[in-house]
């Protein structure tokens, strides 16, 4: 009584799905290496990805258009700016280090040295000099809108090649 086993049913699937888990617990545990600014900003940027997570939605198109993930990035900068206050006026201010204050100094007293010396200067030189060194206090910095926008990515990235990954299933 040797039955022999059809040859699709002698050799499964090798642990498809345990690959599956071991693969979300390491991109978990990669994002919680993440900087303390970077982990503050991911609730945010999840919450924009769980919004727009739906059948046809733009972000599972072949190439995603530039218009819309920039919208996106929008979006999520806008709830950042309600939501957390450290990022923006005194605080924020705080988070620039000396060394930065210092370079930027020695930057502009370089300019003047190598800029000859006129009696006369055009009037919109001088307002044009003052706005460039007034911090802008109302715009996102832009080193956290870059951050964003790269966080941003990656998470629709992760999701796109989830739902690719789930949408071939057949069971």
């Amino acid at each position: 009584m040797n039955k022999k086993l059809p040859y699709y049913m002698a050799y499964p699937l090798p642990l498809q799905y345990d690959d599956e888990r071991k693969e979300r617990r390491d991109y978990e545990y990669m994002k919680s290496l993440y900087p303390d600014v970077a982990k503050r900003l991911l609730p945010y940027i999840e919450e924009e990805c769980d919004r727009m997570e739906y059948d046809n939605s733009m972000m599972y198109d072949e190439y995603p258009d530039r218009l819309q993930l920039h919208l996106m990035c929008k979006r999520v900068c806008e709830n950042v700016r309600k939501h957390e206050k450290i990022f923006y006026g005194t605080e924020y201010e705080g988070l620039l280090s000396q060394a930065e204050e210092n370079s930027v100094m020695k930057m502009e007293e370089a300019e003047r040295m190598q800029e000859p010396e006129s009696e006369w200067e055009p009037e919109f030189m001088q307002v044009q000099e003052q706005n460039r060194r007034e911090p802008e206090r109302r715009r996102m910095p832009n080193w956290l809108q870059n951050l964003i926008e790269v966080m941003l990515y990656h998470e629709l990235y992760k999701r796109r090649s989830d739902h690719r990954r789930s949408r071939h299933r057949i069971y």
